[in-house]
Parts: C-alpha cells; sequence; structure tokens
C-alpha cells in the first residue's frame, strides 16, 4: 500500500502523449519534460543535499531517463525529440555528475559498463519495464563500486562515453504522473501528478511539498504504519513528524526553510476550502494552521543548528531517518 497522505495518491501509469498518431508532439512533449525536470531538479537537492545524514543512501548520478516505448507513438516521440535512440536523457540535474560528465536532455543512452542497453521492447513485457530494468543496472553498478560507465549518442550524431561516479543521495526516486493531483510517497519514490496546484508556486514551495513526502520515506512511515496499522491518530502521528522534517530537508537543500511555513499557509486554506478536495479537513490531518505553527516551531531549532556547520543536522530531532531500522513513531 502507498502511503496516503496529505500531498497523497494517483494510480502510476505508463507515460502517454494524448495527441494522436501523426499529430505534432514537439510542444507537449517539451512542456512534460520541463515539469519533469523541474521536479527532478528540486528532488535531486533534497536526497543530494541530506545525504550526509540519511542512513539509507546510494551513490547517484542525477539523471533521468526515460523510455520512447512507453509513450503511445514511439517513432512519433523519437522524432520530435530528436532521439538516437529508444532510451533517452530527460533530465540532468545541475551541479550533478552527470552534467559534468556532459550528458545533456535528449541524448540518448547506449550502453552500461561496456553492455548495450536492449533496443527492442519484449513483447511480453509491459512497457514501463524495460526502463526499470535500466535504472536497477546503473543503481547495481554504482553500489558495486560507485561508478557507472555510460555511452550515449548526442543529437549531433557524436558519441561519447564516460566513467561517472556518484554522489552519496538519500533513497528517494521522483516520478511525474501522467494524471493526478495529488502526490505520494511509497518508501522508495515520490510520485506527484502532474496536475498538482504546488507547481504554480515558485520553487522553494514545491520544494517543501517534495520534501514532505522526502520526509515520509526517510522515516519509514509506510513500512510502520504496514506493521502498526492505519489508524487515523497513527497516520496523524506520520503527517505530523513529515510536516516537522520538512523545513530541515529544506535547509540542507539551499532552499529557506521558512519556505515551509509559507507553503502550508498559502496551499492549506485552499485544501480546507475544498479547492483540493477537502484533504485538510480530514481528521487524520491537523488544520493547515496547527500545521503551520508546527513547522514553525522547528525554525529556531535549525538555526541553531547551523551556527556552527551551517548544515542541518536533522539526526538527533529524527534518529528513526537516521537509523538502519526506522524507530517507532513517537
Amino acid at each position: 500500500m502507498l502511503m496516503a497522505c496529505v500531498l497523497a495518491s494517483a494510480p502510476v501509469v505508463a507515460h502517454t502523449d494524448d495527441t494522436g498518431p501523426g499529430a505534432p508532439l514537439a510542444a507537449p512533449l517539451s512542456a512534460w519534460q520541463e515539469q519533469e525536470a523541474r521536479l527532478h531538479r528540486i528532488g535531486w537537492q533534497i536526497v543530494s543535499g541530506n545525504a550526509a545524514f540519511c542512513a539509507r543512501r546510494n551513490p547517484a548520478l542525477g539523471l533521468l531517463l526515460h523510455d520512447a516505448g512507453s509513450y503511445t507513438d514511439p517513432a512519433a516521440v523519437r522524432a520530435a525529440l530528436g532521439l538516437a535512440g529508444p532510451i533517452g536523457v530527460q533530465a540532468v540535474a545541475p551541479a550533478s555528475p552527470a552534467e559534468a560528465a556532459g550528458l545533456r536532455a535528449n541524448d540518448a543512452v547506449l550502453a552500461l559498463d561496456g553492455e548495450s542497453l536492449p533496443l527492442e521492447q519484449a513483447a511480453d513485457t509491459a512497457a514501463w519495464q524495460r526502463m526499470a530494468r535500466i535504472n536497477e543496472a546503473i543503481d547495481a553498478s554504482l553500489r558495486r563500486d560507485g561508478v557507472a560507465e555510460l555511452a550515449w549518442r548526442r543529437q549531433d550524431g557524436a558519441t561519447a562515453h564516460a566513467r561517472i561516479a556518484g554522489v552519496p543521495a538519500c533513497v528517494s526516486r521522483f516520478e511525474l504522473l501522467h494524471d493526478g493531483r495529488r502526490v505520494m510517497a511509497d518508501g522508495e519514490r515520490v510520485l506527484i501528478g502532474r496536475r498538482f496546484s504546488g507547481f504554480a508556486l515558485p520553487d522553494p514551495l514545491l520544494a517543501a511539498a517534495v520534501a514532505h513526502e522526502v520526509a515520509h520515506n526517510l522515516l519509514g512511515h509506510r513500512a510502520w504504519l504496514d506493521a502498526n496499522g492505519r489508524s487515523q491518530a497513527k497516520i496523524r502521528a506520520t503527517e505530523r513528524e513529515a510536516d516537522r522534517m520538512m523545513p530541515w530537508l529544506l535547509a540542507n537543500a539551499g532552499y529557506p526553510p521558512e519556505a515551509a511555513v509559507q507553503f502550508m499557509r498559502q496551499w492549506g486554506p485552499r485544501s480546507a476550502a475544498g479547492a483540493l478536495g477537502g484533504i485538510m479537513r480530514r481528521r487524520t490531518h491537523d488544520g493547515w494552521d496547527e500545521r503551520a505553527a508546527a513547522i514553525a516551531a522547528e525554525l529556531p531549532l535549525i538555526a541553531a543548528a547551523r551556527e556552527g556547520s551551517g548544515a542541518a543536522d536533522w539526526r538527533a530531532r529524527f534518529p528513526a531517518a537516521a537509523a538502519a531500522d526506522p524507530a517507532p513513531i513517537r
């Protein structure tokens, strides 16, 4: 079961386009790519910026790939994006190892560790499975020795390859869903519907929403609720803890921690009024004003923690996220 939370749940679907065969795809694909790149950039800042304090972390490249075969018309997508192969670079996080290696959006990744990537989609597998296998292969390569060797073809036809060393990042992958308005955490991923109203907000406020979901993953809330039951009181406890962790994660990601309070004050009243489905009125969540106050109470603690090293070390405040096995909610 996915971690149902205030900022929760839409079905995962394969990337598709709604324009039909032969229709112009450049504009909708560009809009989709820009939105995914924004989510990827924000997510990367959070998971890489907080890696020093996460127990569950892996080497990562800051690279987001996608599979043209998962769209309705793969050939049209490849033509519209100028992809020289089915596995394309959807986004590269700024200041990441992937960017330093020279990877750019719409490059086509051809090989990993000297082995060519599968270019044909097996008839007996779902469209998303090839990309899942490739992501796992890259992750396994990085876990093995911290390095992944990639070969790719640029849009101008030139080929390149590099051995790319990953940098530590907290465990959370970020995915944009084709439909839906809410977001969710499943313990490993943060999934956000492309119509989530937070996309209309400035980056620091959208980052606050993303940080809330990352907190659920770091704190092991899904597993804890699976083991202990999903009563209203238990869900409320996890929501409170994720709220309090939001500004700490933002501070280490380079965003103002106050943005977490601003997000709740700006987004909360709309939800409470029913504009977002009335999620804030559920008994599993405190009112938005209570939530904003609880987040604001963390700000002086963050300021004090940053006086020495400049980092907001949250391990003593949230030991469940710093332990190998998440501790019970307190």
